[in-house]
């Protein structure tokens, strides 16, 4: 896996599964594995932003933006890896979460407002 540029998340579904390969890490890389060490790798992102207030959040310096990024792309490794060995279209997927979330939060009932769907007024 070189540092050739990945266009697509097909293309990095790819490059991971050959990274794990070249590396005999298959073998460990189950579901709840993988699951596991997404939430792991969520928690270190979460590092970065745990005591910044929501200005400093939106305004970070050019080396925490690098950590972020890293962490982030470690996010994402360990979604598409998972997503892979459990035979999920993330994109589909993603775009069916996007339609019930249009269903359960129409803008005009929405808008302005960070209450959960449930807790909505008819």
């Amino acid at each position: 896996m070189g540092e050739s540029p990945i266009a697509s998340l097909e293309q990095l579904r790819e490059a991971l599964r050959e990274f794990a390969t070249e590396r005999d890490w298959d073998q460990f890389h189950s579901p709840k594995n993988l699951a596991m060490a997404l939430a792991a790798e969520a928690g270190e992102l979460l590092e970065h932003f745990q005591w910044l207030g929501e200005e400093q959040s939106r305004s970070l310096g050019e080396q925490q933006r690098s950590e972020v990024a890293l962490e982030l792309a470690d996010v994402l490794s360990y979604l598409v890896r998972l997503a892979d060995k459990l035979d999920v279209d993330l994109l589909a997927a993603a775009a069916a979460k996007i339609a019930i979330n249009a269903r359960r939060y129409p803008a005009e009932r929405v808008r302005g407002s960070s209450r959960k769907y449930t807790q909505l007024d008819d």
